[in-house]
């Protein structure tokens, strides 16, 4: 999902219009725009463009180039279990049988049977579909690959959650425990790569997308049995180096599974590629060798790393600090219990990591959200935080990351309602934006349109001139 980037570029907090929406959470991974007139409110009627009916299911976010919108979803042969918002309710039903007197073996196995897709469950037709951004219109659309999925699923995620990735002229689609493939604009075919089946936690299904530098194309998959990283040529699809990841709590039952997106971190130092894992973020160089590691991660991290104005934000997860790192880290910069910085570690915040969605960094400040709805603000260069406060007593639950533009920050909760907050030192929710369907996908910014992506349609958000 990332492309290689001047280092000038790297530094910039925005994209001008000329930079396109490539990859998951945009060019520099921090979903944020700048010097366009792009809409604060809307509804399933007002300021939008079009919407266009997505068929099948897909957690994937859409991504821009060359005047099209690249997204990515499986269809179901007869029935499949319906996604429902909420983070807890696997969690409350275990307790639930539990408390009845039902052994680990009986709870586990009724989780599994009401909650859970497995592979025996479903047959699917995996889509990437090609609209034009003007009209919503399905310019094309290549079925690459039918049949039963490599693991399950919560019926909370999708079998297409990873986002596509572009370098403008050929969309690299990754679907984690099945294979890679590389499409050109018009639709062909031009390779395919098999990958092997790796059990994912519970199958609780997959998640983190590609990203792109020079000609590599790089995967990470934090799994049950097999953790790596690895890189193919996108010419060609061949696999060019693999560096195997030992990672998390070890023994039977233990969550080793994860659900980042690498990053690529270009500063005046170095290129390096930085990841997050079960219990460790470590950062490599463009040949698979390690570079740093640091210690402090939730066993199944979600948020994606990413930099803003020189530094690098690791977010540990739920229960865990967020990290701001400086360039130039080498060996093991763990913190040492009780500190919270040291001489690469800037400064890092106990109550800062979160569960699902990843912080944004804007004008200045980190927001990072929860997946309960706790917005707080923190000093991007200092990590003091300014607020922590709930977007509603009622805001529902976030998977989807929050962006910014305009003067706001938005974060869209799970049931399709986006919250419209100034950003600032001070928290004040300025209104929501309700679309009145479950979402989940982060949203794509393109030119004077927002990309928001439903359960069933994908909207083109823009300002409409009142007549």
């Amino acid at each position: 999902m990332i492309r290689f980037l001047a280092i000038v570029l790297a530094a910039l907090p925005a994209f001008g219009a000329d930079r396109e929406w490539t990859q998951f959470r945009g060019p520099d991974s921090n979903p944020v725009a700048e010097g366009q007139t792009l809409p604060e409110r809307w509804s399933k009627t007002e300021n939008v463009e079009w919407s266009t009916a997505i068929p099948g299911r897909g957690w994937s976010s859409p991504i821009v180039s060359g005047g099209r919108v690249f997204l990515t979803t499986a269809v179901t042969e007869g029935e499949s279990k319906k996604p429902q918002a909420g983070t807890e309710y696997s969690n409350e039903y275990a307790a639930e049988l539990v408390k009845q007197g039902l052994s680990q073996k009986e709870v586990l196995d009724r989780v599994m049977a009401r909650d859970m897709e497995m592979p025996h469950e479903v047959m699917l037709h995996y889509f990437l579909y090609c609209l034009d951004i003007k009209t919503g219109g399905v310019l094309w659309k290549k079925e690459f690959h039918a049949g039963r999925p490599p693991g399950g699923r919560h019926r909370k995620n999708s079998f297409t959650s990873e986002t596509p990735v572009t370098d403008g002229k050929a969309v690299y689609v990754y679907i984690a425990n099945l294979g890679l493939w590389a499409f050109d604009l018009k639709g062909k075919q031009l390779w395919h790569t098999t990958l092997d089946m790796h059990p994912i936690y519970l199958d609780f299904g997959t998640g983190g997308s590609p990203v792109l530098t020079g000609s590599q194309l790089i995967v990470l998959s934090d799994n049950q049995n097999r953790q790596f990283v690895a890189s193919f040529d996108k010419r060609t699809g061949k696999q060019l180096w693999r560096t195997s990841r030992e990672l998390g709590p070890q023994g039977e039952g233990q969550m080793r599974s994860g659900w980042t997106t690498p990053y690529v971190w270009t500063h005046s130092l170095r290129t390096e590629l930085v990841t997050v894992g079960p219990r460790t973020a470590i950062s490599y160089d463009l040949e698979g060798k390690e570079l740093w590691r640091l210690t402090g991660i939730s066993d199944g991290p979600v948020p994606s790393p990413f930099a803003y104005d020189g530094l690098l934000y690791v977010n540990g997860g739920r229960g865990k600090p967020l990290y701001a790192i400086r360039a130039g880290a080498d060996g093991d910069i763990s913190l040492p219990k009780g500190d919270r910085a040291n001489e690469f570690v800037v400064w890092s915040e106990t109550r800062g990591g979160t569960y699902l969605p990843t912080p944004v960094a804007y004008r200045g400040a980190l927001y990072a959200l929860t997946e309960t709805g706790i917005l707080s603000r923190l000093d991007a260069r200092t990590g003091k935080i300014t607020y922590r406060s709930r977007l509603d007593t009622d805001a529902g639950t976030f998977t989807s990351s929050p962006w910014a533009y305009g003067g706001n920050v938005f974060c869209l909760n799970e049931e399709g309602k986006t919250f419209v907050v100034a950003a600032g030192e001070t928290f004040k929710v300025r209104g929501v934006n309700p679309l009145d369907e479950m979402a989940q996908a982060t949203p794509a910014i393109s030119g004077d349109r927002l990309l928001l992506r439903t359960e069933s349609r994908l909207y083109s958000i823009r300002r409409r001139t009142p007549l």
